[in-house]
């Protein structure tokens, strides 16, 4: 072993080629992770299904129809919770609803629910792709 090799193993210094790839190392773990994360992420951002609530109808004590637009770019089926509320935003009914799939990216939908007592409103609490 010569002296600079001394040195350098006392010193902790090591060679250019080391560094390099280590930094090369470095670096295509780091690519790898972004394209995992960027992946992760489009690929659930691409399920998504937006809903809009346009209004309700108390039609009895025991009904209330929920008025709603979905939007969603997947021609799939789409499970949607629908909820009334009395004035003290208590729940008094909830329903379960599948839609199937329309060919469109945008539908709308007037569901009927259920209630124990007088609703005061009604809304779509989520949707999700089936």
């Amino acid at each position: 072993m010569t002296t600079k090799e001394q040195l350098d193993d006392r010193y902790g210094r090591t060679s250019r080629r080391t560094v390099r790839i280590w930094i090369s190392v470095v670096a295509a773990v780091a690519a790898l992770v972004a394209v995992l994360y960027f992946w992760s992420y489009f690929s659930e951002t691409g399920k998504n299904v937006d809903v809009d609530d346009l209004g309700f109808t108390v039609v009895s004590d025991s009904e209330t129809e929920v008025s709603f637009r979905i939007t969603s770019a997947h021609d799939e089926p789409v499970v949607c919770v629908l909820e009334a509320l009395d004035e003290d935003f208590g729940k008094v009914g909830w329903q379960v609803v599948e839609l199937p799939p329309t060919g469109s990216v945008t539908s709308d939908y007037v569901r009927s629910v259920r209630t124990l007592d007088t609703a005061t409103t009604g809304y779509v609490n989520s949707c999700v792709l089936r």
